[in-house]
């Protein structure tokens, strides 16, 4: 028999919390008329769908080369497949998602330049669509509908979940899940008074996948599980009837996917946690302080919601949720290499708790006045939540619409044209002269040409450059030993820092400056890189 599980309101959120809950629905059904999930769900879908059609720029590799291009060379037969494809530590299950999508554009007809550069990210911004619902169902499962509904408010707005979460990173599509997968947990679920066992099934798969998806995610689904298994009263079912089941067949399916692609048999996880954990390859791409999140990273992916999400965490005193959130920022903070991805997966719950102080400030609350009758009466918009508002606004939407549409969209913008180019046989091979993995590749030129950058796989021998590492240091002497045994390609791509020490070299082999796009204001980790340029061979 399921055992009832009784947990006290304050378990999870404290007084606050509870006379955040009491506040009567049909007035805020009243104050706001999106009140159902569906119309949340449909809200959220548009935001997400502009959200991603405003998506312009260039922000990390992996977007591109660790999801379209695999799924380019699935769909159509040709594509770049990195060093990690050949290591055998990437799984299939993400990139396939794309492929798929990839062919449904084929059978269309619709493998066009825009469609192949819009379609992925446009269904990535369904997932996050869901992903948005799912927030609101949490907060409104654990603090009532108003902290829900400002709780969607902050994820909505937030500059970062606006400029990375539509993208089609391993990264969103996890956070995606995270939240999915906590929505049906009991022990996350503590608020609820009905039997929640039922439901843990559900979020053991989501779970499952998520850490089939992107391995690192058994980090939060640790800490998660182990939450669970303390707390369950129906232990033996929890371990031997769920996990080990829907984690043994989750598993075994993505690694027959994997056989079928790869050829062989690959255990994916075991060869992923061997590379960044055990041999710490990862540090190969560079490294951060162990404080790196916590003073720079996190926070500013937060940005302006950080007071907001600190005191919702204080006032809240849903210590499992906020556990969780410091959990993972201190174990990704003992690896060396740190990136803002990363930690994605817990910006929503982070940006949930900034929901709940708002909801407390719009409801007036004062430690004097602590009645749900008080909250019934309180006033619709006081003076302190509209600064708050107009404060949120006013430095996370622009700080989105920049980041998104403006700083480095030179990669983009240059292989759209060239893209645009090969459809009208302009481009027959492309050479680009720029740090690796600097641009998208196949998935968006939909060509199959020569082409060529500059390698920056890890090497078994410390100390020796790259071939990426060897240009930057010097372009012209790198360039002028390529050009004694290259084919001479039709166009060059560089940026302009790089293009400064090679045009005169570029000028003498008969190539010609044919177009230029704006890159960045500032430098992100190396030299600026204003522009991005395009050199044609002349006399084609």
């Amino acid at each position: 028999m399921r055992q009832r599980r009784h947990v006290s309101a304050t378990a999870g959120g404290g007084q606050i919390s509870q006379n955040l809950k009491d506040l009567p629905e049909e007035n805020l059904e009243e104050s706001y008329p999106c009140s159902s999930e569906k119309r949340v769900f449909l809200l959220c879908l548009a935001v997400r769908v502009l959200n991603s059609l405003l998506v312009q720029t260039y922000f990390n590799p992996d977007e591109h080369w660790q999801a379209l291009e695999v799924a380019h060379r699935i769909a159509f037969g040709y594509g770049h497949l990195t060093w990690e494809w050949k290591k055998g530590i990437r799984g299939y299950l993400h990139p396939m998602i794309f492929a798929l999508l990839y062919k449904v554009l084929a059978v269309l007809g619709l493998d066009k330049p825009w469609f192949m550069m819009r379609a992925p990210r446009l269904l990535q911004s369904i997932f996050s669509a869901v992903g948005d619902l799912y927030l609101y169902k949490l907060s409104h499962l654990l603090f009532g509908n108003r902290v829900a509904r400002w709780a969607l408010f902050s994820e909505l707005t937030n500059w970062f979940m606006f400029f990375c979460i539509t993208r089609t990173l391993s990264n969103s599509l996890e956070t995606v899940l995270t939240i999915m997968g906590l929505y049906y947990w009991p022990c996350v679920r503590v608020s609820s008074s009905r039997d929640d066992s039922s439901m843990r099934i559900w979020g053991v798969v989501v779970a499952a996948f998520a850490c089939v998806i992107r391995p690192t995610s058994a980090i939060i689904w640790m800490y998660v599980g182990l939450l669970e298994l303390f707390s369950a009263r129906d232990r033996v079912r929890f371990i031997f009837r769920e996990v080990l089941p829907v984690g043994l067949l989750v598993l075994g399916l993505a690694t027959l996917l994997d056989q079928l692609v790869y050829g062989s048999w690959i255990l994916v996880p075991l060869n992923f946690l061997k590379f960044n954990f055990l041999s710490s390859g990862g540090d190969y791409y560079g490294t951060h302080k162990w404080h790196w999140y916590f003073t720079q990273g996190f926070t500013v992916m937060l940005f302006t919601f950080l007071p907001f999400s600190l005191a919702g965490i204080i006032m809240s005193r849903n210590w499992r949720l906020s556990g969780l959130i410091a959990w993972v920022l201190v174990l990704y903070s003992v690896l060396g290499h740190k990136e803002f991805r990363f930690v994605l997966p817990v910006l929503p719950i982070t940006l949930m708790f900034s929901g709940f102080s708002l909801a407390a400030i719009s409801t007036s609350y004062s430690s004097g006045n602590k009645t749900a009758e008080a909250l019934k009466h309180c006033t619709k918009c006081p003076s302190r939540m509209r600064w708050a508002i107009c404060f949120l606004l006013a430095t996370n939407i622009p700080m989105g619409l920049y980041m998104s549409l403006v700083h480095q969209r030179g990669s983009e913008d240059v292989m759209n044209f060239l893209s645009r180019e090969a459809a009208k046989d302009r481009v027959k091979s492309v050479l680009f002269l720029m740090p690796c993995h600097a641009t998208p590749y196949y998935s968006t030129l939909h060509r199959d040409l020569p082409m060529r950058f500059l390698d920056c796989s890890p090497s078994e021998e410390r100390g020796v450059p790259d071939e990426s590492d060897s240009f930057m240091m010097d372009p012209l002497g790198f360039t002028k030993e390529l050009a004694n045994d290259w084919s001479l390609p039709s166009h060059i791509v560089l940026f302009e820092s790089e293009e400064r020490a090679l045009r005169e070299f570029l000028l003498l082999h008969s190539f010609k400056e044919v177009k230029r796009f704006f890159h960045a204001h500032f430098k992100v980790d190396r030299d600026l890189q204003s522009s991005v340029v395009v050199y044609a061979l002349t006399g084609q």
